[in-house]
C-alpha cells in the first residue's frame, strides 16, 4: 500500500490549491480515505474523510464550506480542492488510508500514510 500526495505550494490569502493523493497497492473502494494537516508547533489534526465506496464525505469544521473532497476511482486517486484559503491553513497536508467501519477525521484510525506536501498560505 502506498500513497502519494502532491499539489501543495506557496498561495496568497483567499486562493485555491488542489492537493491530489495517488493510492497504488490497493482499491480505494475499501478504504477510507483521509486528509490530515499539521502546523509547526501543533499536533496533525484532521480535515477531511472520504469512503471512497460510496463517496460520503466528511469535514472538520475549520473547512467545512470552503475544501472539498473528491475521489476518482479510474485513477485511483483523491483530490482534496482547498478554496477560499486562509494563513491559517498553512501546514503539511498528508493523506492517509484505513479500513474504519465508521469514517471519522482521527489519525489514529488510519493504518497507512504517505509523505506530506507543504501548504504556506501567506501574502
Amino acid at each position: 500500500v502506498q500513497l502519494q500526495a502532491s499539489g501543495g505550494g506557496l498561495v496568497q490569502p483567499g486562493g485555491t490549491l488542489r492537493l491530489s493523493c495517488a493510492a497504488s497497492g490497493f482499491t480505494l473502494g475499501d478504504y477510507v480515505i483521509g486528509w490530515f494537516r499539521q502546523a509547526p508547533g501543533k499536533e496533525r489534526e484532521g480535515v477531511s474523510c472520504i469512503r471512497s465506496g460510496d463517496g460520503a464525505a466528511y469535514y472538520a469544521h475549520f473547512v467545512k464550506g470552503r475544501f472539498t473532497i473528491s475521489s476518482d476511482k479510474s485513477k485511483n486517486t483523491v483530490y482534496l480542492q482547498m478554496d477560499s484559503l486562509k494563513p491559517e491553513d498553512t501546514g503539511v497536508y498528508y493523506c492517509a488510508a484505513g479500513q474504519l467501519p465508521v469514517a471519522v477525521i482521527l489519525p489514529e484510525f488510519y493504518n497507512y500514510w504517505g509523505q506530506g506536501t507543504q501548504v504556506t498560505v501567506s501574502s
